[in-house]
């Protein structure tokens, strides 16, 4: 048991701690060429963040979106699969929430609304999944090449459907407001969390990577998954129908990334907006890397990327908030080198004998 938790502990932490000091060097120096001092500017990053109620709330609005999104990717990954098509689910679900919530009676009450919604938001993004998976299982077509070019027509069929359908506002790029359908913000119950996006979509989150963690590591169909995403060849001999799981896999992680839509239309906005995701679907690969595609990895990932994000606007007066993107992609490429190299470094350590005496001359 003991070896199993070092073990876990040299694969898995060590080498994200690592990218992440690596990363903070690296911002140090980017920080003295600005001629600014790197411990001033990340104790405004902290204070503009988890400093003060607003932050907080404005950090777990943003985090909350990228769970979604990281669990989209960590759970194509365990399949073997590279979904970078959470951009498009993630929009796709939006999309549809507010599609549905606009059709039903405005005199429904939410506690029936909001579920159906959020089914709606599932579907719309299982079904982008659902399509790169089928060319995988059924005609061998890579995901990667199927996922990006599936994102450009996906959100370019959203966007002609709010404005051709008549469903925009005039002279914008999002529907009318949703009312109905409305999730609670925070501040509703917490009223320090007055003006954060913060909404009641979180516990969605925490429940997704609740029921992601045991799907994966607790449940049969888990099992499969992982073991064909180690070796499909092995897998497929020992009688598990890889192509099925491929398919299932990525219309599961379409439906998280969906779900991660209702965050922005019926949390925070309460309508869909042409391009209100903001690259989080893309983000949510760097979350799911960061976060070595365990769902409380991913957890922990998409608060730190929620950190960086809110914390490029605190510091801005300072440093420009593009190096937070610059840091972002510094923590990416660590985490890629690192891994291989902490782990090399690490099994080339000398065992210790447990038969060594001391010598004496």
């Amino acid at each position: 048991m003991r070896a199993a938790t070092s073990a876990a502990i040299e694969d898995g932490v060590l080498p994200t701690l690592t990218a992440l000091l690596v990363a903070l060097v690296a911002g140090d120096l980017l920080i003295l060429s600005y001629g600014q001092a790197p411990g001033e500017v990340w104790r405004l990053m902290m204070s503009g963040t988890w400093g003060n109620a607003y932050g907080i709330g404005q950090v777990l609005y943003k985090a909350t979106t990228l769970v979604f999104t990281g669990l989209s990717v960590a759970i194509g990954l365990r399949a073997g699969l590279f979904n970078i098509g959470a951009e498009s689910q993630l929009a796709a679900g939006g999309f549809c929430a507010a599609a549905l919530g606009l059709l039903l009676p405005t005199g429904m009450t939410p506690w029936l609304a909001i579920p159906m919604c959020l089914l709606a938001a599932m579907l719309g993004g299982a079904l982008v999944g659902f399509i790169p998976g089928v060319l995988r299982a059924r005609f061998g077509a890579h995901e990667v090449i199927a996922t990006i070019m599936l994102n450009f027509v996906v959100l370019a069929l959203l966007n002609w459907a709010i404005s051709a359908t008549g469903l925009a506002v005039p002279e914008t790029l999002h529907t009318p407001p949703v009312a109905s359908s409305s999730i609670p913000r925070l501040a509703a119950f917490f009223p320090v969390f007055h003006g954060s996006a913060a909404n009641g979509t979180i516990l969605l989150a925490l429940m997704a990577v609740t029921v992601s963690a045991w799907l994966l590591f607790r449940s049969r169909f888990g099992y499969e998954l992982r073991a064909t995403g180690l070796q499909p060849l092995a897998a497929e001999s020992a009688g598990i129908r890889v192509p099925r799981i491929w398919m299932m896999a990525m219309v599961l992680g379409g439906a998280v990334a969906g779900l991660g839509g209702s965050n922005f239309v019926l949390g925070y906005k309460n309508y869909f907006e042409d391009g209100f995701n903001g690259g989080a679907g893309f983000l949510g690969i760097a979350v799911a890397l960061v976060g070595r595609n365990n769902p409380f990895g991913v957890l922990l990932a998409a608060l730190f990327f929620a950190t960086l994000s809110q914390g490029g606007l605190a510091i801005h007066a300072l440093v420009p908030k593009q190096m937070v993107e610059v840091l972002e992609g510094i923590v990416i490429l660590a985490v890629a080198v690192s891994v291989p190299e902490v782990r090399r470094l690490l099994r080339a350590r000398p065992a210790p004998s447990a038969t060594t005496l001391p010598v004496t001359v």
